[in-house]
């Protein structure tokens, strides 16, 4: 990192942090004037805004937008310029840079977000979503997920929920991770602790399988693949709604292994346009989904691509992302050359 650009990424990652406590604290404010409006508290919030190459937009997300570009607008230290890429802002002229007037070609970093990732669970009130953030020096074009150097990670309660957990990290740096107390404001630090386990049994390993499209295929391959492990009907299966959030079970020691193939299950059975939201696949994992695998594999899990290579995808809101994370090395070792072996069948 001995080239990067002048920063301090300490002083990036509490600024990504402070960005996100942003977005939490304007949104637990949201939903208490949506209760006081009649709302239950997601009536607005569940409202379609939006339709984009990358997802569709909900009321809530337009929230936390507004949130985002309000604080990078006024915190953002405008000698170190950056270029936002984040979902709903497709389709500009212009690229989003910070200070505004900066042109792309003079930006130094690329700052990649998903405000919300988890707002269809969120919306509903039914589980906790994550505001994710990644960055990485400015390259343009060929800036990817393995170039990311800092990353942040807050969570995004439901409204029974009194704590907020924050992760974050920079590259060799390991994790920092806290809780904050919603009424008080304060903080007590956490050590996330991957699960150490060299089996699935008895715990919880999931295929990500959310939508009607690809899901029979997916769950075939989740049983070949427990069955080629010698795994008995002890596996737990937990469909967390957010890429955000799966990589926290992974991190918590929740989870021992998850996989999202949905790219590969849509290849493989020729489904696009509206079976799966657009032609880039809006019900797949996008870059902004997994920005924040960087924590995870400081914690000590790895994440990978399904064919075990890094995650090289681009940093913007459309290319879908296969990726698998495991709790630990030996998990990996062990579940990925089987993986391998059933995809290619």
């Amino acid at each position: 990192m001995r080239h990067l650009p002048i920063m301090n990424l300490e002083t990036a990652r509490r600024l990504l942090c402070r960005l996100q406590d942003s977005i939490r604290d304007d949104l637990q404010r949201a939903r208490v004037r949506e209760r006081r409006r009649g709302g239950g508290g997601r009536g607005g919030f569940a409202r379609v805004a939006a339709v984009t190459a990358a997802d569709t937009i909900y009321g809530i997300d337009k929230v936390s937008e507004a949130t985002v570009l309000r604080w990078l607008e006024r915190n953002w230290p405008r000698t170190t310029p950056l270029e936002l890429v984040m979902e709903g802002l497709e389709g500009g002229e212009a690229a989003t840079t910070f200070p505004r007037s900066a042109p792309a070609v003079a930006t130094k970093w690329k700052l990649i977000l998903d405000p919300i990732d988890g707002t269809r669970g969120l919306m509903f009130d039914k589980r906790s979503a994550w505001s994710l953030a990644g960055l990485a020096p400015q390259r343009g074009v060929r800036t990817t997920l393995a170039d990311i150097v800092v990353a942040a990670m807050t969570e995004l309660p439901t409204s029974k929920g009194g704590f907020a957990d924050q992760l974050s990290a920079v590259r060799g740096g390991g994790v920092r991770a806290e809780r904050v107390d919603l009424r008080t404001g304060k903080r007590a630090k956490l050590m996330p602790r991957p699960s150490s386990a060299r089996d699935l049994a008895h715990g919880f390993a999931s295929v990500a399988k959310f939508f009607p499209a690809g899901k029979a295929w997916l769950a075939e391959i989740e049983v070949r693949l427990l069955r080629e492990l010698g795994e008995g009907n002890d596996v737990f299966d937990d469909q967390y709604l957010s890429t955000g959030g799966q990589l926290h079970e992974l991190i918590a020691g929740h989870d021992r292994f998850v996989a999202d193939l949905r790219p590969i299950a849509f290849a493989r059975l020729g489904l696009g346009g509206a079976e799966c939201g657009s032609a880039g696949g809006a019900l797949a994992c996008h870059p902004y989904d997994i920005c924040t695998a960087l924590i995870a594999r400081e914690a000590g899990c790895v994440v990978t691509a399904p064919d075990g290579k890094p995650l090289r995808a681009p940093l913007d809101t459309t290319t879908p992302v296969a990726w698998t994370g495991y709790a630990n090395r030996a998990l990996a070792r062990r579940i990925a050359p089987v993986l391998r072996r059933v995809l290619e069948k």
